[in-house]
C-alpha cells in the first residue's frame, strides 16, 4: 500500500507546459494532452484550498529557437512567445495568483526543465518549499527533466502520473522517463494518493 503524500506548508504544485501547442490539433501535439487539465485541475483546487503555491510553467520560444527544424533542432516550431498555440489550455484553472515561470526564452538555449535559465529554485526557496508535486506535459521531456532537476536541488519530488502524458517519439519512452524518475528518488503518486495535513 502507498503512504500517502502529504500536501502541507513545506509543498508546492508545479503545473509543467500545458499550452495549446502540445494539445491534439497543436504544432507538437501530445497523444490526449488534453486528458491532463481535468486531473491538474483537480490539484490545483487541492492546493488552492491549502493555501500552497502553484507554479505554472511555460516553453516560451522566440521564432528563431534552436530547438526548431529549422535551426536544426528536433521539433517544429511551437509555443513562440506571443502566439495562440503558446497560451495556456482554456480550460486549466489559471488562479488569479499562480506563478507563471518562462523558459526557452533564449534563441540560442534549449531549455526542457523549468529550473533551466529561470528563477524557479529561487522562487520556491523564498516561500520555503521542500516537496514538489510535478505533473504536466510532456512525461518524456520537460516534465521528466523538471523532476530530476529538483530531485538533483534537494527537493523531495511526487510525479503525478494521472496528470501527466507523453510524447513516446520512440516507444516507450514515457515509461523509461517514469522509470528513470522513480530510480533517481522521485514517487509517482495520483490524486488518490494525497492526504492534506491535518
Amino acid at each position: 500500500m502507498m503512504s500517502l503524500a502529504e500536501i502541507d506548508e513545506e509543498s508546492a504544485l508545479i503545473v509543467v507546459d500545458v499550452q495549446n501547442d502540445f494539445m491534439p490539433g497543436g504544432a507538437l501535439p501530445v497523444k490526449d494532452g488534453d486528458k491532463v487539465v481535468e486531473p491538474l485541475n483537480a490539484y490545483i483546487r487541492l492546493f488552492k484550498s491549502k493555501g500552497r503555491p502553484i507554479v505554472f510553467t511555460r516553453d516560451w520560444h522566440p521564432p528563431n529557437h534552436v530547438s526548431f527544424k529549422v535551426r536544426g533542432g528536433p521539433w517544429p516550431p511551437h509555443c513562440v512567445q506571443g502566439t495562440k498555440g503558446a497560451e495556456f489550455h482554456p480550460r486549466l484553472n489559471l488562479a488569479h495568483d499562480v506563478i507563471v515561470v518562462s523558459k526557452g526564452f533564449d534563441p540560442e538555449k534549449e531549455a526542457y526543465s523549468g529550473f533551466e535559465g529561470t528563477d524557479l529554485n529561487k522562487v520556491l526557496r523564498e516561500r520555503g518549499v521542500k516537496k514538489l508535486f510535478i505533473g504536466g506535459l510532456a512525461t518524456d521531456y520537460c516534465v521528466k527533466n523538471t523532476v530530476l532537476d529538483a530531485l538533483s536541488k534537494g527537493f523531495l519530488v511526487y510525479f503525478l502520473s494521472d496528470a501527466s502524458r507523453g510524447v513516446d517519439v520512440s516507444i516507450g519512452d514515457s515509461e523509461k522517463a517514469i522509470e528513470e524518475m522513480v530510480k533517481r528518488g522521485a514517487k509517482s503518486i495520483k490524486i488518490s494518493d494525497t492526504a492534506s495535513a491535518t
